[in-house]
């Protein structure tokens, strides 16, 4: 029997699900996949047959915790509380699991946590590889006891202190779990239309992801009524300001099932640097004005750092505060974009790439080992006294 691959999969936003669906849906059918999340339905459709297994939440507290923790914690790990029963829960689960499929390979979408834990238990793993200051030793004992690491972004977008070590091992998949489909005019006129956007109208869309608690709404207020005629549209979470006073021409279109269309009828678009928000943007090489949110590890300043480097988003720490410096950030979007240079940082064929490389580290994980059945009965003798 082929030998398993497990998935972790961290359940704050979307990016970790759809990037473990894009990867588990283009394996090959004959390789059993078991994929373990706090959060079982926020996964987009598997094309074939997976094993989903329920986790308690590593940092979610259930009420049952019974100890008082005043301790502080150790560098080699970000989210190890005393005495909570859900964190036990979770990490016996997954040590159980390890002791019976005898997996070849777990991936970790992204808990340093868990990679350590595969790695203790005898697992080889992958650990994905995000931007942020993660210099720590939790994290660079995660991604140094990896057999390979993942990024989510093209090779490009690498920060410039993430060592060769690391590098020589790290396979890159920009696009990675987002449809990253060439823009079509034609459908930009017709999506324009529904929109209600006039052919001469410009039109920028306000992008507020679902990894923290969204943007507020009074800086595009004071950037609607300092461009009277262009349309300004927010779309995902937008917390409401008591001071703000908004114009007709800011619309809050609140949660939309068709994100990408809204991006394809824009001619700019205000987001922050969350990895499906920067991959859809990418894909439709749009003019963006990138924003980061508060992220543990910096993540989103290192991110939007990083598509300013590629020339593919003008980066501001902070939005506008004034009706001048709006329209200043504004222009500088549009006079630094280069959508040839947003192309080039997503992969149509990302999913493909991706399960080819872990095919070949698996190949390569048993090539000297003859042992390739998943019963620990063939390969576990008991001592005996």
């Amino acid at each position: 029997m082929t030998r398993p691959i497990g998935y972790f999969v961290h359940h704050q936003g979307r990016g970790h699900a759809e990037r473990c669906a894009a990867v588990v849906n283009a394996l090959p059918k004959s390789q059993p996949v078991t994929v373990f999340c706090a959060k079982p339905d926020i996964f987009p459709a598997f094309t074939r047959q997976v094993e989903l297994i329920a986790l308690p939440s590593l940092f979610e507290p259930t009420g049952y915790e019974d100890i008082n923790d005043t301790t502080s914690a150790p560098d080699t790990v970000h989210c190890a509380p005393l005495g909570w029963p859900g964190i036990r829960q979770a990490m016996a689960q997954l040590a159980s699991w390890f002791a019976s499929a005898n997996p070849v390979l777990m991936i970790s979408d992204v808990s340093a946590e868990v990679a350590q834990l595969a790695r203790i238990c005898s697992v080889p793993h992958v650990k994905v590889l995000q931007h942020g200051q993660r210099s720590d030793p939790g994290h660079q004992a995660a991604y140094d006891g990896a057999v390979g690491l993942l990024c989510p972004a093209a090779k490009a977008l690498a920060q410039p202190d993430w060592p060769a070590r690391h590098m020589g091992k790290t396979h890159f998949a920009g696009g990675l779990g987002v449809d990253v489909k060439r823009p079509d005019p034609a459908r930009r006129a017709m999506l324009r239309d529904q929109l209600g956007i006039a052919p001469d109208q410009r039109m920028v869309v306000v992008m507020s992801g679902g990894g923290g608690t969204g943007f507020a709404s009074a800086p595009f207020g004071i950037a609607a009524r300092a461009l009277p005629e262009t349309a300004f549209v927010t779309i995902g979470r937008m917390a409401q300001d008591w001071h703000a006073t908004e114009p007709a021409n800011l619309h809050h279109h609140g949660w939309v099932d068709n994100a990408a269309d809204y991006l394809a009828a824009a001619d700019m678009v205000v987001a922050s640097t969350g990895n499906t928000t920067c991959h859809q943007i990418l894909a439709a090489e749009t003019p963006w004005l990138a924003v980061p949110e508060w992220r543990y590890f910096d993540e989103q300043i290192e991110k939007a750092a990083a598509l300013h480097r590629a020339g593919a988003a003008h980066h501001l720490p902070h939005f506008p505060s004034s009706a001048g410096a709006w329209r200043a950030a504004i222009q500088r979007t549009f006079h630094t974009h280069d959508p040839a240079l947003q192309r080039a940082l997503v992969d149509e064929d990302a999913a493909a790439k991706t399960t080819r490389w872990l095919t070949g580290l698996t190949d390569q994980l048993l090539s000297e080992t003859s042992n390739e059945t998943g019963d620990l009965h063939d390969i576990v003798h008991p001592i005996r006294a």
